[in-house]
C-alpha cells in the first residue's frame, strides 16, 4: 500500500519492475492479471531476473524448468518506479500460491526515498481531492507560505523548486513552476511523493516530485459515479482577523477581517467507465469530473465600499481518457489525455464594512478563463529478455484569459489632468487603462527516449530528454491600444523630446504602455546509469546526469545559456540479511534547476512606452476623445522603449550559474515480524547556487573610477536589475554611464566583496518512521520529523513578503537588505508529527483518519535601515547634485533605499526568526463509510477535516514599520491566514 525506499531503477515514472531469484536458466512467467499482458524471460547464470516497464498493477509470477513449474507461483502487485521482489530460491514451494501480503515489504532495489500513495490509500483515508495536498502525507512535505496558493514545499525548498508529472511527462506551471495540471481525482491509481535522491533519469527539481500515475481498463468492463458535496452550513465559524494589540496605532486590537461574511459550498461529480475494446489487447478507460464551487466575501477594513463584496463563482470540468494497447507481448503504446480548465466570473457590490452588509447591484467584476488540454504518447518495447526501450511525447497548451466587467474593447481610456477640470474632468467610456495580456498562454513539448540493458551483474540505463515551455504574457493597453491625456500649459512647455507646446493652451497626449511578449526555455539532458549488483546482497547504482538549459527573450533571442552541467548520482543498497527485512541505503546527488519563463517578463521583455502629442480642437462628449487632432511631436520614449528586448547581453551576469543544490542521505529499513516494518533516514541538503536579481550600481560606479573613466553628468544614478549568483563573484557586461557617450559594452566585475553578500541554505532533517502494510483488515504509519531550515535565502521565492517573482526576489537587490538576513527560514518546522491509516471493520463499515501536527513557523520584524550604510562609490554626487558623497549613507538613502524591508526594527537588528514562532498547528481528520451489502458496489462515505476546529495562524505581517525608524506599522504582525475550520464532505460513489 505505502512504500518508502528509493529508486535509483531507471525507469520510468509511470512503470514498475519485478526482479528476484531462481534457478539458473529457469523461464519467469510475468502475467499482469488486469490485461492478459504476458512476459517471459530468463534467468541468468546466477539465477538473477528482472523485468522492467511494467504497467502499475497485479502480476502473477511463475518460474520453470523445461516446461515444469520449480517454485510455485507468486501474487504481486507492482507500484509506481519501485521493484517487486519475488523470490524462487529461498524454500521450495511446488504448487503453492504466495500472496503479496506473505512478500517481503521492504524493496532492497531502491536508493532514493518516496511515499506511494496507492488510489486505495486516497480513498480510504481523509485527505483533499487534491494531489498537492495530498502530498503533505509524505515526510518532509508541509504547506508552503499560503500567498502562493496551493503548494508544497519539500525539505526546505521554495513551493517554486518542485516537478509534477502525470504518467511521466512534465505538467508543472511552465510560466512560474508553482503548482501544475491536475485531473479528476478518481482517475488516480497512484501519486507517488519522492522526497529526495531520485535516480539520474530525472532532474529539474532541488524541492520534490509528485507522479501521478492514472487508471487504466483491463480485461473487465468497469463503470462508476461519484458526488461529493461540501456544505457551508455544515463549516465551522471562521477565526477573525484583527490588528495586533500592541502597535499603539489607532486600529490596535480593531477588527481587521469579518471572516464570518464568507461562504463556501463546494458540490463535485463524476463518472468513469473501464474495460477491453479488444480482450487482452485493447482497453479504455475514460473519467470525467466536474466541480462547481460559490464563494462569497466582504472585504477587509479599508477596503472599497463600492466594491468591497464579491460573489465567485468557479466551474472545474476535467476529464481524462487513457488507452493502452498490448500490440504483442512484446510492445505496448499507451495514449492519455487530459483536459483540466476552470472558469471564474467575480462579481462585486458595494460593502459596508461597519455592518458586514453589501449592495444588491453589481458595481464591478472579471471573467476568467484558464487551462487546458495535455496529450502524452508512450512506447515500449522489450527488445529481448535484457534490452528495453522506451520512449515518450507530450504536448500541452493552457490559456489564460481574463476580461473585466463592463469592458468594450472599442472604448478608448480618457484621463483629464487640467487643474481647470478637476471638479469635472473627462471621463470618456473606458474604465480600464491597462489590462493582462487577453492572448496569454502557456504550452509546452517533450520528449525523451530511455534504454535499458541488463548485462550481467550490471543494469545499465541510458537516455536523453528534451523539455521545451513557451509563454505569453505580459501587459496590454485597453481599447484601440492607447489611452489620451489631457494636459493645460500656461507659458508653453518643452516636452520630452524635445516637443514645445503653445502658451496658454490645452493639448493632449496618446500615451502608449505595453510590456512582455512570447518566452521559451529549453531544457534538454541525457544521463547513464550502472545499477551494479556487487553481491547478493550490495547493490552499487552509479549514475551521472547532464542538463541544458536555455532562456528566450521576447525577440526569441537567447539571453541565459546553461550548458553541461554534470549531476552526479551516486547511491547504495545493502540487504543485511540476504531476505528483504533490513535494508540500509545512502545516497548522494546534485540537482540542477532551471529559471522558469516568469524571470523573463520583468527582465527580458520588450516594453513600448510612448508619448505623442497633438492640439485638438473638440472633444467628443460621449467617448472623451480628442477631435481635430494636429501633431505636435512624437513619439517619444525617454528611456527609448520602442517594443524591443533589453541587449540579452546585459539581462544576466556573463558567468551565471544555474541554480543547484546537493543532497546526502543515509537511511535504513527493518521488518519487524510479518506485520510491522520501520525506518529512519537522515537527511542533509546544502544550495550551492542561487539566480536572483541585484540592483545596485556601486560595483560599476567603483569600477570607473578605478579605471579613471569619467561619469556622464546627466547619469540619473538610478540602478538597473540584473541576474546574478549571490555570493559568488560575478562579470556584468555593461554600457556604462560614461561621459564620452560609448556605446561599446563593458565586462565589470561584480566581485563577492563589493556586493557584500553570501549565500546560504541548509536543511538537515531526521526522518522516523513507523507502517503496518494492509493485510485485509488494516492499514497504519507513523511519520515523525526532526529539522533545520537554516540560511539566508529561501530559494527562488521570498515568504517573508509573500513575493511570487521567481529568482527575482527583494532579498538580494542590495547589500544592505541581508544584513542580519541569516536565521530560522520561513519553511523550517522544527518537529512535525504524521499519522494516517484506515480500519476495515466488516464488509460494510470502514473508519479512516490522518493526523498532522507541527511547530510553527519563525517570524520576524523588517523596517527601515539604521546600519552603516553601504561603501561609497567615489565620484557620486550629493543628495542635491552638487559635489561628491563622502557618506555611502547619504548615496544609499537618496538612490537604493527600500523602505521597511530590512532586518532592523525600532532602530535595531532583528535577525530571522526573532520574533519567536506561530503556534504550533494540530490538525485531525476522520472520516467513516459505509457500504451497504444490500447494495453491492454502492458506498456512502462522509470526512471531517480538522476535527479539532485547530485555526492557528499560518503565516503573519512581518514589515513591522511603515513611514519612517520607530514608526510602527498598523498591521505588524497581524495574521494574514489562520488555518480552515472544521468542515464536512459527503461521498457517494456507486461502481458496477
Amino acid at each position: 500500500m505505502s512504500l518508502v525506499g528509493g529508486s535509483a531503477v531507471a525507469q520510468s515514472r509511470s512503470a514498475g519492475s519485478i526482479f528476484g531469484d531462481a534457478a539458473a536458466g529457469s523461464q519467469i512467467k510475468i502475467v499482469n492479471t488486469d490485461t492478459g499482458q504476458t512476459r517471459t524471460i530468463t534467468a541468468d547464470a546466477k539465477g538473477r531476473f528482472r523485468a522492467s516497464e511494467l504497467q502499475i498493477g497485479n502480476y502473477t509470477v511463475t518460474a520453470s524448468n523445461n516446461g515444469e513449474e520449480t517454485g510455485g507461483s507468486r501474487s504481486v502487485y507492482v507500484g509506481a518506479a519501485g521493484g517487486t521482489e519475488v523470490d524462487f530460491v529461498a524454500q521450495e514451494l511446488g504448487a503453492v500460491t504466495v500472496s503479496a501480503n506473505q512478500l517481503p515489504s521492504i524493496d532492497v532495489s531502491r536508493v532514493d526515498t518516496s511515499t506511494e500513495l496507492s488510489a486505495t490509500i486516497l480513498r480510504n483515508v481523509p485527505v483533499a481531492r487534491d494531489i498537492t495536498q495530498a502530498a503533505v502525507l509524505a515526510p518532509s512535505v508541509i504547506p508552503a507560505d499560503s500567498r502562493y496558493g496551493n503548494s508544497v514545499s519539500f525539505g526546505g525548498a521554495a513551493a517554486s523548486e518542485n516537478a509534477y508529472y502525470i504518467n511521466g511527462y512534465p505538467v508543472t506551471n511552465a510560466l512560474t513552476n508553482i503548482g501544475s495540471t491536475t485531473l479528476p481525482f478518481d482517475a488516480i491509481q497512484s501519486e507517488q511523493v519522492l522526497t529526495g535522491g531520485y535516480s539520474a533519469r530525472y532532474g529539474r527539481s532541488t524541492g520534490g516530485v509528485i507522479s501521478v500515475v492514472t487508471k487504466s481498463g483491463s480485461n473487465e468492463w468497469k463503470f462508476g459515479a461519484t458526488a461529493t458535496w461540501t456544505p457551508e452550513s455544515l463549516r465551522a465559524g471562521r477565526r477573525n482577523i484583527y490588528y495586533a494589540n500592541d502597535t499603539g496605532a489607532s486600529s490596535a486590537g480593531l477588527l481587521y477581517s469579518d471572516r464570518g461574511t464568507i461562504s463556501d459550498n463546494s458540490l463535485t461529480y463524476g463518472a468513469y467507465a473501464a474495460g477491453p475494446l479488444i480482450k487482452d489487447r485493447l482497453f479504455v478507460y475514460v473519467s470525467g469530473e466536474w466541480t462547481d464551487r460559490n464563494y462569497d466575501a466582504g472585504s477587509v477594513r479599508g477596503g472599497s465600499p463600492t466594491q468591497g463584496y464579491t460573489e465567485s463563482e468557479y466551474k472545474s470540468p476535467r476529464w481524462l481518457a487513457k488507452i493502452d494497447w498490448n500490440i504483442n507481448d512484446s510492445n505496448m503504446l499507451e495514449f492519455t489525455a487530459i483536459s483540466d480548465k476552470t472558469g471564474q466570473s467575480v462579481d462585486n457590490f458595494a460593502w459596508n464594512f461597519a455592518d458586514s452588509t453589501h449592495g444588491t447591484n453589481k458595481t464591478g467584476g472579471y471573467r476568467y478563463k484558464d487551462g487546458g488540454e495535455t496529450y502524452i504518447g508512450k512506447f515500449t518495447s522489450y527488445l529481448t529478455d535484457n534490452l528495453t526501450l522506451s520512449a515518450m511525447y507530450g504536448k500541452q497548451d493552457n490559456v489564460h484569459y481574463s476580461s473585466p466587467f463592463g469592458y468594450n474593447p472599442n472604448d478608448v481610456a480618457v484621463t483629464d489632468s487640467r487643474p481647470a477640470h478637476s471638479a469635472n474632468p473627462v471621463t470618456g467610456l473606458q474604465p480600464y487603462t491597462t489590462l493582462s495580456d487577453p492572448e496569454a498562454y502557456d504550452k509546452t513539448d517533450g520528449y525523451r527516449v530511455d534504454l535499458e540493458w541488463h548485462l550481467g551483474d550490471h543494469d545499465l540505463s541510458f537516455g536523453y530528454d528534451v523539455s521545451n515551455s513557451e509563454s505569453q504574457a505580459g501587459t496590454a493597453m485597453t481599447g484601440p491600444g492607447y489611452s489620451w491625456i489631457y494636459y493645460h500649459t500656461d507659458d508653453g512647455t518643452t516636452e520630452q523630446g524635445g516637443y514645445t507646446t503653445a502658451p496658454n493652451s490645452d493639448y493632449v497626449d496618446q500615451y502608449v504602455f505595453t510590456n512582455g511578449g512570447k518566452f521559451k526555455v529549453e531544457q534538454k539532458a541525457y544521463y547513464a546509469e550502472d545499477r551494479w549488483q556487487l553481491t547478493d546482497r550490495w547493490l552499487l547504482s552509479l549514475g551521472v546526469r547532464n542538463d541544458s538549459f536555455t532562456n528566450y527573450n521576447s525577440d526569441g533571442v537567447a539571453y541565459v545559456e546553461q550548458k553541461n552541467q554534470w549531476a552526479p548520482r551516486l547511491g547504495f543498497t545493502w540487504d543485511v540479511n540476504g531476505d528483504s527485512t533490513l535494508k540500509i541505503y545512502g545516497n548522494a546527488g546534485r540537482y540542477f534547476l532551471a529559471m522558469p519563463l516568469n524571470v523573463a517578463v520583468r527582465g527580458a521583455a520588450g516594453s513600448t512606452y510612448t508619448e505623442t502629442y497633438y492640439t485638438f480642437t473638440g472633444i467628443d462628449p460621449v467617448t472623451g476623445a480628442p477631435q481635430g487632432t494636429a501633431l505636435i511631436g512624437g513619439p517619444y520614449s525617454s528611456n527609448n522603449e520602442f517594443g524591443q528586448a533589453p541587449d540579452p547581453r546585459t539581462v544576466a551576469a556573463q558567468n551565471l550559474k544555474s541554480h543547484y543544490q546537493d543532497e546526502f542521505i543515509l537511511g535504513m529499513q527493518q521488518a519487524i515480524g510479518s506485520d510491522w516494518n520501520w525506518g529512519a533516514r537522515l537527511q542533509y541538503r546544502e544550495l550551492k547556487s542561487a539566480i536572483d536579481d541585484q540592483c545596485d550600481n556601486r560595483p560599476m560606479l567603483k569600477y570607473m573610477v578605478e579605471n579613471n573613466i569619467a561619469i556622464d553628468p546627466n547619469y540619473s544614478y538610478s540602478p538597473d536589475c540584473r541576474l546574478f549568483n549571490p555570493g559568488e563573484n560575478n562579470v556584468m557586461l555593461l554600457d556604462i554611464p560614461d561621459a564620452a557617450g560609448s556605446t561599446d559594452l563593458v565586462p565589470v566585475p561584480y566581485s563577492k566583496e563589493d556586493m557584500g553578500m553570501y549565500l546560504k541554505r541548509k536543511y538537515i532533517g531526521l526522518d522516523l518512521f513507523l507502517e503496518h502494510p494492509f493485510d485485509g483488515k488494516w492499514f497504519g504509519r507513523v511519520d515523525y520529523t526532526l529539522s533545520h531550515n537554516y540560511g539566508n535565502d529561501e530559494g527562488q521565492l521570498n515568504s517573508d513578503i509573500g513575493q511570487g517573482d521567481v529568482s527575482q526576489t527583494v532579498l538580494f537587490d542590495h547589500k544592505e537588505l541581508m544584513e542580519y538576513g541569516g536565521g530560522n527560514l520561513p519553511n523550517d518546522r522544527r518537529h512535525v508529527v504524521k499519522a494516517y491509516g484506515f480500519y476495515q471493520i466488516n464488509p460494510e463499515w470502514r473508519t479512516g483518519a490522518a493526523l498532522v501536527a507541527r511547530t510553527g513557523r519563525p517570524k520576524q520584524c523588517l523596517g527601515y535601515y539604521t546600519g552603516a550604510g553601504g561603501y561609497n562609490p567615489p565620484g557620486a554626487p550629493n543628495a542635491d547634485g552638487t559635489g561628491t558623497t563622502q557618506s555611502g549613507q547619504e548615496f544609499w538613502e537618496t538612490y537604493l533605499s527600500y523602505g521597511p524591508y530590512y532586518h532592523y526594527c525600532g532602530g535595531q537588528a532583528t535577525p530571522r526568526g526573532a520574533n519567536g514562532r506561530t503556534p504550533v498547528d494540530i490538525q485531525l481528520s476522520l472520516n467513516a463509510a459505509y457500504m451497504p451489502n444490500w447494495a453491492p458496489g454502492l458506498a456512502f462515505k462522509v470526512d471531517v477535516f480538522n476535527v479539532l476546529n485547530k485555526q492557528v495562524a499560518q503565516n503573519v505581517t512581518e514589515i513591522g514599520e511603515n513611514g519612517g525608524v520607530n514608526v510602527v506599522y498598523s498591521s505588524r504582525d497581524r495574521v494574514i491566514s489562520y488555518g480552515a475550520p472544521r468542515s464536512v464532505r459527503f461521498t457517494i460513489n456507486y461502481d458496477f
